[in-house]
Formats: C-alpha cells, sequence, structure tokens
C-alpha cells in the first residue's frame, strides 16, 4: 500500500489528476471525521474540509516524505482546524462548567412532546452523537486535538507527536490529564457513562432549545466507518460511551465538491497557487 500511494504522488506531482483523484479521496474521510469531531457540527465540517482539501492538494509537491502520507495530512488539517474561526463554537465558546450547569439546570419535567412523531430512540441516539461533538468544544483547540488523537483515533503517542510538535512523553501526560477531565465532567452529567443525565429524557428539552431538530437529523443519516468505531480507544469506565461512537465517512456535499473541484477547469491554477 505504501508503494502504491508513492506512486500515486509521484503521478498527482507529475499533473496526473487521476492519481491525484485517488490520493485526494483517501485523505477525505479522515479528513471529514477530524473535522467534525473538531468543530462539532456537519456544515462547518464539510466547509473547513474542502478547505483543508485545497491545502493538501496545492501543497502535495512540498511533502518530503520524512514522515507518512497520513501523518502529513493530519498535520494540515490539525493545524488548519486550530486555529479556525468560522465555525459556530468558534463564535461561542463552552467550557465544561458553562456546558455543565446547562445540563443541571435544563427543564426535562417540563416539556411537551417535541418529537413530531420521530421515534424517540432514534432522536436519544442523535442527542447523545451530537452531545459528545459539544462537549469536545469545552476544550481549548490543542486539548481537543490530543484528546481526539489519542482517545478517538488512537494514535501512537509518536506520531501524535510529530503531527502536533511536541514530545511523545508531553503529550502522553497531556492526554493523561485531558482524559481525567472528560472523564469527571461525562462520569458526572452523562447516562451513558454513569452520570444522573440521560439523552432519552432530555430529547424534548434539546428541541425546545433547538439543539435538535427532529426534522433534520445530522448523525445518524451520516455515512459511517466502522474502521473508526473499532479503533476507538476503551477508556477505563467510559468505555462503553466511546466503543458506541462511530467514525464518519464524508457527506455526499463533500464528495460532490471534490468532485466538480477535480474536473474544473481552474483546477491546475488552484494546484499552482
Amino acid at each position: 500500500m505504501d508503494q502504491d500511494r508513492e506512486k500515486l504522488i509521484d503521478l498527482a506531482v507529475a499533473g496526473d489528476r487521476d492519481a491525484l483523484e485517488a490520493l485526494l479521496t483517501q485523505a477525505q474521510d479522515m479528513v471529514f471525521h477530524l473535522s467534525l469531531r473538531m468543530l462539532g457540527t456537519v456544515p462547518d465540517a464539510e466547509d473547513a474540509a474542502q478547505e483543508i482539501l485545497i491545502k493538501i492538494m496545492t501543497r502535495l509537491s512540498t511533502f518530503r516524505r520524512e514522515c507518512a502520507y497520513s501523518t502529513w495530512v493530519y498535520r494540515i488539517a490539525v493545524n488548519h482546524l486550530k486555529s479556525y474561526k468560522k465555525g459556530m463554537f468558534a463564535r461561542r465558546p463552552l467550557s465544561f462548567e458553562y456546558y455543565g450547569e446547562d445540563i443541571r439546570c435544563g427543564r426535562e419535567g417540563d416539556m411537551p412532546d417535541l418529537s413530531q412523531g420521530v421515534d424517540r430512540a432514534l432522536l436519544a441516539e442523535e442527542l447523545k452523537y451530537s452531545c459528545t461533538n459539544v462537549m469536545l468544544q469545552c476544550l481549548d483547540p490543542e486539548e481537543r486535538c490530543i484528546f481526539i488523537l489519542g482517545a478517538m483515533f488512537r494514535a501512537d503517542s509518536r506520531v501524535a507527536g510529530e503531527i502536533l510538535d511536541m514530545t511523545p512523553e508531553a503529550y502522553r501526560q497531556r492526554l493523561s490529564r485531558i482524559r481525567r477531565r472528560v472523564g469527571d465532567f461525562l462520569g458526572e452529567y452523562c447516562g451513558h457513562a454513569g452520570g444522573s443525565r440521560s439523552c432519552a429524557r432530555r430529547v424534548d428539552y434539546a428541541a425546545a432549545t433547538h439543539r435538535l431538530d427532529p426534522r433534520n437529523l445530522e448523525y445518524v443519516r451520516l455515512e459511517r466507518t466502522e474502521e473508526y468505531k473499532q479503533a476507538m480507544e476503551r477508556l477505563d469506565e467510559l468505555s462503553l460511551l466511546f466503543d458506541s461512537l462511530p467514525g464518519y465517512r464524508a457527506t455526499p456535499r463533500s464528495r460532490r465538491f471534490l468532485e466538480e473541484l477535480l474536473r474544473s477547469g481552474e483546477m491546475d491554477v488552484v494546484r499552482n497557487t
């Protein structure tokens, strides 16, 4: 596989459109999945993933092969996402304290049925995936990267350190501290991890506060990738929660963008920018 990818890189740099398409298609799912975890909403992840793919395309000739192609792709993606300012949560930052207070004060028992006839188990599943991604926004961008790479993508500390430009030892120490913070929060509030709140009970409150739209279930309709689900690390007492979180393939909108870009007359101009 590595030899085939080396050939694809050589061909793409030389101007072979099919080779470039193959490389970008290989990167598309992992770029979208990382963007979704980092930014917390599907529209923001779609937009950021498009920008990252353009960066990969325009910088491919600078890839010196001193690391794996996937490491290089993740480094570009991480650097872009850490400084991404257009996402919803970049404009409305969260903290564990704020999010915890919101969960505590949620008036689940006072809400009417707002399911709009949609299966409530499906709504609870959507809320679980949405809430977990929102929870990640309580970490600052670098902490989020560390946690996602270590706890969700199960990256080796050497590779993760290379992506984040830190030593493996520093990466492991920071990951351990972040795990404890996330674990403490989930252990107190998340019913899937032994906490006091249940997604099923919060469905109507989430719909009333526009955190959940029964007519537009973004997460449950996304195409999932079993390899990411299997790669998620078992996090001690929180393993049940993280084992249940899927990975996601790029959306149809993202795939159309890539196809149209690669076949456009402006592609050569973009590549040489």
